[in-house]
This record gives structure tokens, C-alpha cells and sequence, in this order.
């Protein structure tokens, strides 16, 4: 078995284009006997937990990434066809600061990228590449197309742009060969994609004139070579196409297949450190996800206090409109907020309810009408914080359903 990992690789996260399911694709690539996999759907993270904690049970080293979609000017640009037109990059999370920043990348594309697709562009990519490693993508990728369509300068402008991004050591020229066979594809009637092999060939001398390293990559879609027809149909929904349509996008020329390492290795047989090298990129891929803990935002307090002073100021601050008397909180009332406070605190709670405080704040500023179910009305420091409008001296609510709720939620 070649020593391979495929980085190219999408699930049914890709919506209405790609087929696996992440617990099968995982089984998969365990059979095959695969050391390492990565998941890489199109600009989206939905499936980076799943895929993370599925590979770790089978024994798998996982590589979470994407294939981001690259704005053809900027991401404030969303003008007809020309902003439309995007780019492919693939990107892998080397470590936790690759990770966040493609968790950030992700974001803005679908707050402010979004048109067509979530879309981020060259300018916010610099400013968010630390601990990334980058390939540079299949057919629709920047370069690419650079080098089959534009002058010698043009393609050395292209390439520049990304080795200014992340450094020859962090960029990879990513080669595919996915077209079938000659001889299968005149038995379905289709033709070869002369193109794939001659975009191929220019990738590898250009990456050999540059000093550049070479991935294999094989654009996974779906598990097996005769998923082709299935995922096929996913792609007429998503083109709101149908099967019988000659002019519409069709992969069923491409065996998009998680393939084994040896069949890589049979394809790029004239250059195999393009195979190797996948190895290489897996072995710099060193991310640790904690899960099954919780992670609260980080709240911004006033110079010189803790979250738990600045959660007890605020809450005896806004507890004088709610319940003071001449200036005063009774001693009752006191007594309750001074219980409850300990118990968040000491419980570490207290970012939380803060956290959640400052949401329901926004949405208030939004207009919108906000309310808790269930135990967190019992809490007064919610009353008060404005998270509940409900008061629980009122309707004689205990705080410890809320608290216990809470940590039974923690256990499980």
C-alpha cells in the first residue's frame, strides 16, 4: 500500500454535490487502510466535529480543511456574472491557529461574502492564513485557469499573489487526473477531458520551474466508482437541471471515487513524489480539537476586574430599577441575588451568563421580543440581567431547578 492521504475530499456537506456520508466515507478510508483522511466540502465547516471525532475512533488521523470559494475581485463585489465566476482554493488546518482561522474564513464568507456562494477573497485570506497549508485547487482554481488561459506574466502575477500569502513552504500544486478511461468513456458516449491532462502536465512544469511541491489529489465526491450515477442526480438538483439535459454540468466522465493509494499511485506512476508528498502535507497536519467541553466567547469586562466582579456590579446596578426601595435593595432581595451570584461563580457560569446577557441585549436593540423556557426563569440575576422577563420572586421560582438543569446538560 502507497503511503498516501487523500486532502481533497467531500461529503454530503457539500450540499447537493457531494455523496459520502461522513461514517461511511471514515469506514472507508479504515478498510483501505488509510492512516490519514481530510475533509474539505465546499466553503462550509459543517461536518469538521463529525468527520473529526469519526476519525478518531477508527484510528484515523483527521485533516480538517475546505475548498474555499475565492471572489474574482473582492467580497464586497456581488455584481452579475463577473462576481459569480469564482475561484477553488483548498485549505488544511496545520494546528489550532489553522483551525480558527479557517473557522473565521468560513464566517465572513457567509456574513459577508455571500453571493451565489460563500465567497472570501485574497485581501481577507492574508489577514486570516496563519497555520493554514494551501493547494492550489482543481480545474476552477485561480491558477489553473491562469495557466490554461493566460500569457506567461499573468500566470507568474498568479502565483505570486499566493506565494505572498502563505510562502512556498505552506503551497502546494495540487495535479488531478480523475477522467475515465478512454475506452469507458466510449462505451457511455462521452469523450475524454483533454484539457485535465494538459492542465496537469503545465501544473507540473510550472511547479518544477518555481521549486514548488506537487499533491495528488483526487476530489472526492462519493465512496465508489458506481456512485457516479447517484451523485450525478444530486448535481441536476442543485442546477435545477434534469439527467436527460445535453448541456449542463456532468462529472460522470470523472471517477470521483475515494480511491486507494495504489490506484493514486498507478496514475501519477510518471510523478510519484506527487503521491508522497500527500504524506508529507498529513504529517504537518497536527490539529487537536478538545471535545465534550464547553467553550464560552470571551466577554469583554472594564480594565481591572474580573468577569465575576464586573457580573456582580452589573447585576446590583440593574437591580435598583427592578427591586430598590428608596435608593436600597431589601435584604431578602439581596440575600437572593448574593446566593445565586455565589453558586454562578463559583460554578464558573459566570462568562456564560454574561455571554447570554449581552445577546439578548442585542436583540432587544434589534427590536426583537425575547423570552427563556423552562428553569431559567427561576434565576433572579437572569430577571434582572434582562435574559427572562419573568420574575421569580413572584411566582416563587427556585433557582436550584435552573442551576441543576444546567449541570445535568454539563454531565451529559
Amino acid at each position: 500500500m502507497s503511503k498516501f492521504t487523500h486532502l481533497h475530499v467531500h461529503s454530503h456537506y457539500s450540499l447537493l454535490d457531494g455523496l459520502s456520508k461522513i461514517s461511511e466515507l471514515v469506514a472507508r478510508a479504515k478498510q483501505m487502510g488509510m492512516e490519514s483522511l481530510a475533509l474539505t466540502d465546499h466553503g462550509v465547516m459543517y461536518g469538521a466535529i463529525e468527520f473529526y471525532n469519526s476519525c478518531l475512533e477508527a484510528g484515523i488521523k483527521p485533516i480538517i480543511g475546505v475548498e474555499a470559494y475565492i471572489a474574482p475581485r473582492s467580497l464586497a463585489d456581488k455584481s452579475g456574472k463577473v462576481d459569480s465566476d469564482y475561484f477553488h482554493l483548498t485549505l488544511l488546518a496545520a494546528n489550532d491557529k489553522g483551525y480558527k482561522n479557517l473557522l473565521k474564513l468560513t464566517t465572513i464568507a457567509h456574513i459577508d461574502g455571500y453571493y451565489y456562494k460563500p465567497r472570501i477573497d485574497l485581501n481577507v485570506l492574508r489577514q486570516h492564513s496563519s497555520g493554514l497549508i494551501a493547494l492550489s485547487g482543481c480545474q476552477r482554481g485561480e491558477l489553473a485557469r491562469a495557466v490554461m488561459n493566460k500569457s506567461d506574466a499573468e500566470i507568474k502575477e498568479v502565483l505570486k499573489k499566493y506565494l505572498d500569502i502563505f510562502g512556498a513552504e505552506n503551497f502546494y500544486i495540487e495535479i488531478q487526473r480523475n477522467s475515465l478511461p478512454a475506452e469507458a468513456l466510449a462505451k457511455a458516449g462521452r469523450v475524454q477531458d483533454a484539457a485535465e491532462q494538459k492542465l496537469s502536465q503545465k501544473l507540473i512544469a510550472l511547479a518544477r520551474a518555481n521549486n514548488l511541491k506537487i499533491v495528488a489529489t483526487a476530489d472526492c465526491h462519493y465512496i465508489y466508482p458506481n456512485d457516479a450515477e447517484a451523485q450525478d442526480v444530486l448535481l441536476c438538483i442543485g442546477t435545477a437541471r434534469i439527467t436527460s439535459d445535453s448541456n449542463r454540468m456532468d462529472m460522470r466522465g470523472y471517477d470521483l471515487s475515494l480511491k486507494t493509494g495504489d490506484e493514486m499511485l498507478e496514475r501519477f506512476q510518471d510523478i510519484p513524489e506527487s503521491v508522497s508528498n500527500t504524506a508529507e502535507v498529513a504529517s504537518r497536519c497536527d490539529l487537536k480539537i478538545l471535545t465534550g467541553q464547553r467553550y464560552f466567547p470571551k466577554v469583554e469586562v472594564p480594565a481591572g476586574k474580573t468577569i465575576a466582579e464586573y457580573l456582580r456590579e452589573l447585576t446590583y446596578e440593574k437591580a435598583l430599577p427592578l427591586y430598590g426601595k428608596n435608593g436600597q435593595i431589601p435584604p431578602e432581595i439581596q440575600e437572593r441575588i448574593d446566593y445565586e451570584l455565589n453558586i454562578i461563580i463559583k460554578t464558573g457560569f459566570d462568562t456564560y451568563i454574561l455571554m447570554v446577557a449581552d445577546v439578548v441585549e442585542g436583540a432587544h436593540k434589534l427590536g426583537a421580543i425575547t423570552n427563556t423556557r423552562g428553569s431559567a426563569a427561576g434565576s433572579i440575576v437572569g430577571r434582572i440581567l434582562g435574559i427572562t422577563n419573568v420574575d421569580p420572586l413572584y411566582y416563587e421560582l427556585p433557582f436550584e431547578r435552573f442551576y441543576f438543569s444546567n449541570q445535568i446538560e454539563r454531565i451529559r
